[in-house]
């Protein structure tokens, strides 16, 4: 494994009770949904972070949020600001930044518990042998993982994020684009209600 060639980039919204898990706010409150949100993005730094790959924060709407300082203090990890209008346009600005410092990149969410090092390893590994993008589909159509070595706006815009089909119309547009691209495992992201059920024990909000 090279560690200098691929980045980790994690995508987090500021755990603002009221402003994130909020399809889970019915079943577990305000405060508990924000709180499973920070607990859900502390995992997935450590997680990352333990791969030895380089890894950037990537905030919403900014840095400032006093638990991304924490997180910067406690994990070797570079923060960064979301730009764009939507999730789309952010990821896609967020891939053309982070290509300048590295050949491949790696972007997830924080929503994925059961992500290991050794995906982050196995995405790396399959765009060094020369996919153009990999991708962890998630059980709800979406994706948890999606890994770059280049960046086109096809692949980002005009996509019904959050709906089932989202995978589906990437995987559209990567054909369309003729590029080379993998699966990894499937997982289960902690978005809505009955997604709890999968939540690890060590987690608080766990049933």
């Amino acid at each position: 494994m090279n560690a200098t060639d691929a980045r980790v980039l994690v995508f987090a919204k500021a755990p603002i009770a009221g402003q994130v898990k909020t399809r889970l706010i019915p079943v577990l409150g305000v405060e508990k949904a924000a709180e499973l949100h920070q607990d859900l993005l502390r995992h997935t730094l450590a997680t990352a972070c333990a791969s030895l790959y380089p890894v950037e924060l990537w905030c919403s709407p900014d840095t400032q949020h006093p638990v991304f300082t924490e997180l910067s203090a406690r994990w070797p990890l570079s923060l960064h600001t979301q730009q764009g209008a939507d999730l789309g346009a952010r990821m896609a600005q967020a891939f053309a930044n982070a290509l300048r410092r590295a050949p491949y990149i790696i972007l997830c969410g924080s929503d994925c518990p059961s992500m290991r090092p050794a995906d982050l390893h196995e995405a790396a590994a399959m765009l060094r042998r020369g996919a153009d993008a990999v991708l962890g589909p998630a059980r709800d159509g979406g994706y948890w993982l999606i890994g770059l070595r280049r960046v086109h706006p096809a692949l980002f815009q005009d996509i019904a994020w959050g709906g089932a089909t989202v995978l589906e119309e990437t995987l559209a547009r990567l054909q369309t684009l003729n590029w080379r691209w993998n699966l990894i495992s499937e997982r289960g992201d902690i978005d809505r209600p009955e997604d709890l059920a999968a939540l690890p024990p060590r987690f608080s909000t766990a049933p």
